[in-house]
């Protein structure tokens, strides 16, 4: 295990996170806040940390595969760390009362999970309100994706850690033979939906600032808003029309919007049997709530509009609200939670446990059916025209079975350490673990309420759910740390 090498990448990718932070820097000066200072220690504190990291990086040694997973780890606890410090109390800043709040916040954008314990937005410095937006969209695609990209200009190879962080249970497909290009082509498309995405809200209605800040949220599938009612506030038709399209497309595998963007047709997305299955669950969901929804006047005045917004949002884990859907009648508010533990496709920014997992586990329980009643049968299980191997089937199950062991632990853990109700810790370990934000109960609206530790249970929530539990797992085996 070359430690030096591991913590001279690292170093490396907080230098390059901490340019980010020139953002905010810009955005006070253009709004003449008094942030300034604040971004700018950060600023200093993680390029100073991430050089000296970086200086111990050993010439000559090649990083190698198991090491891409503690990297991986690595990187982004150092991101939600060192991302909570323009946030924190220590730098100056009034925004949180503690640490915990910030790194609470902090962890919250980078994994793209969306849960805050900050109110009050709209009197928020607008500064912080795009840093909020701009952690989700960095931590969106990954920001070891963007390193990918970078890194083998510096003379560090990157394959193992596209291997260990590209979302979905299948890492090894490439779009172009060399890694770096891949990454790129990625990020290009992740920019090129995110610019598309800005504009369409202008056009709908929304002022700059709010467009740059929602579209980075919105393609990043985070949910942060710059308003305390998040997309209700603007009460605009054509915004939530906006806003379904992109979270549709920003929950489909990036792969695929490459395959489109080379072949200049929409035939990939249609011949994608998840993504088939994927919109068969949104349409689904959107007009289940709007059944039940309509039949209770009183919840809302517009049931479908508000119906199949929320059910995109929830379904894919984004998070953005427009009414507060946990108080909304019969099973409609269990049914859009349940739906997100589905999540999006393999290969894009939502999260849950995917579609394509949920597909292969279904049709998994479909073959042992048929041993039953063909015991001697040989059945092979499909995705498309191709044949599915037994070890991603085991690797499926494998996956299923430690999410939910992760989950009960996590719940009663939960439940142990809070004086949290039933419905709000198992809303608040669903939201964090699956990557989508807003829970049910007393963690509807905001997580502030929460003790300390219950914070920190809930951060380890989130980075089990980004990382696809697996990569941070494997760092606890003995196997893992001998050489």
């Amino acid at each position: 295990m070359h430690l030096n090498v591991i913590l001279g990448v690292t170093g490396t990718l907080l230098m390059l996170f901490s340019l980010t932070l020139l953002m905010p820097i810009l955005v006070a000066v253009i709004y003449a806040e008094n942030t300034v200072p604040t971004f700018s220690m950060a600023f200093a504190i993680t390029l100073g940390v991430g050089f000296v990291l970086w200086w111990l990086k050993r010439d000559g040694v090649e990083l190698r595969s198991r090491e891409g997973f503690l990297v991986t780890v690595l990187a982004y606890l150092g991101l939600g760390l060192f991302g909570a410090l323009p946030l924190a109390p220590l730098l100056g800043s009034s925004i949180t009362e503690n640490f915990t709040d910030a790194a609470f916040e902090s962890f919250s954008g980078i994994t793209t999970t969306g849960a805050t314990v900050l109110t009050g937005l709209d009197a928020l410095p607008r500064s912080i309100l795009f840093y909020r937006a701009q952690l989700q969209w960095l931590g969106g695609m990954g920001i070891i994706v963007l390193a990918v990209a970078i890194l083998p200009m510096l003379g560090i190879g990157g394959m193992q850690l596209y291997r260990a962080e590209t979302p979905g249970p299948v890492k090894d497909t490439k779009l172009k033979p060399r890694i770096t290009e891949t990454a790129k082509s990625l990020w290009y498309i992740y920019l090129g939906i995110t610019v598309a995405c800005a504009t369409s809200y202008c056009v709908a209605g929304m002022d700059v600032f709010d467009a740059i800040c929602h579209a980075f949220s919105t393609v990043a599938i985070g949910g942060f808003s710059t308003h305390d009612a998040s997309l209700g506030f603007f009460d605009n038709a054509a915004i939530e029309g906006v806003a379904i399209f992109f979270m549709v497309l920003a929950g489909i595998n990036f792969s695929l919007h490459f395959g489109v963007f080379q072949q200049r047709r929409l035939t990939p997305y249609f011949r994608d049997i998840e993504v088939r299955l994927y919109l068969v669950i949104l349409v689904v969901v959107a007009l289940g709530a709007a059944w039940i929804l309509s039949a209770y006047p009183e919840a809302s005045t517009r049931p479908i509009r508000d119906a199949l917004f929320q059910a995109v949002s929830i379904a894919t884990t984004t998070g953005f609200t427009t009414a507060n859907f946990s108080t909304w009648p019969s099973v409609i508010p269990f049914l859009l939670l349940f739906a997100a533990f589905a999540g999006g496709c393999a290969g894009s920014t939502a999260g849950g446990i995917k579609i394509y997992r949920v597909l292969l586990i279904f049709r998994q329980g479909l073959r042992e059916m048929r041993r039953l009643v063909h015991p001697n049968g040989i059945f092979h299980i499909k995705m498309g025209h191709q044949l599915v191997s037994d070890r991603v089937v085991d690797a499926v199950w494998g996956f299923f079975a430690v999410y939910l062991m992760f989950f009960v632990g996590l719940l009663c853990a939960l439940l142990a350490i809070s004086d949290l109700d039933f419905v709000s810790a198992f809303s608040a370990i669903g939201a964090c673990l699956n990557n989508l934000g807003p829970g049910l109960g007393d963690v509807a609206l905001s997580y502030q309420a929460l003790s300390a530790s219950s914070k920190w249970l809930l951060v380890i929530a989130m980075l089990l759910g980004r990382l696809e539990i697996f990569t941070l797992l494997v760092l606890l085996t003995p196997d893992y740390w001998r050489s």
